[in-house]
């Protein structure tokens, strides 16, 4: 092996070019890489927790308990909204929420949801239940508006078949 000797006069010099064109491949890789992810949904939804200790001062809202059963298969099989059964589906359901809330509501604070479900239901009749209960999507103007109805949701304690 040749060992070359190195004179002192000799200077080390980096390469700026390469360099520079590594970081700007690097840079556009990234930017066309990066993808903006639009917000799912926004929703109010208090999950059940510990019972709490403390007393309200506000005013209670009005509570509207929606009941939703599964058959064995996890689909859908009943759904009742305070107790009276809903057979349209989710479009009866939202027709209903909107009959006691009223479109364009300025109360619609006052008023609550509780969703109870079976712990084998498909989470798709969840989210379905949500969307009918929430708001919808209005055309106003060529834009699309969100109209509310119901701003407080809760979820009950799921009930589990045979225990």
């Amino acid at each position: 092996m040749k060992v070359r000797k190195r004179d002192k006069t000799d200077k080390i010099e980096l390469q700026m070019t390469p360099m520079i064109d590594i970081v700007f491949q690097l840079l556009v890789f990234f930017i066309m890489t990066f993808n903006i992810v639009e917000v799912e949904g926004d929703f109010n939804i208090l999950m059940p927790g510990a019972p709490s200790t403390e007393t309200l001062t506000d005013v209670a809202p009005v509570k509207l308990p929606l009941r939703m059963t599964a058959d064995a298969q996890g689909n859908l099989a009943t759904m009742t909204l305070e107790g009276s059964p809903i057979t349209g589906g989710f479009d009866e359901l939202h027709q209903r929420i909107l009959g006691k809330v009223g479109e364009g509501s300025s109360s619609e604070g006052d008023y609550e949801v509780e969703i109870q479900c079976d712990f084998e239901l498909k989470y798709r009749f969840v989210i379905d239940a949500i969307t009918a209960v929430r708001g919808r999507l209005k055309k106003i103007d060529g834009e699309d508006e969100v109209i509310s109805l119901v701003e407080k949701i809760r979820f009950a304690q799921p009930v589990k078949k045979g225990g």
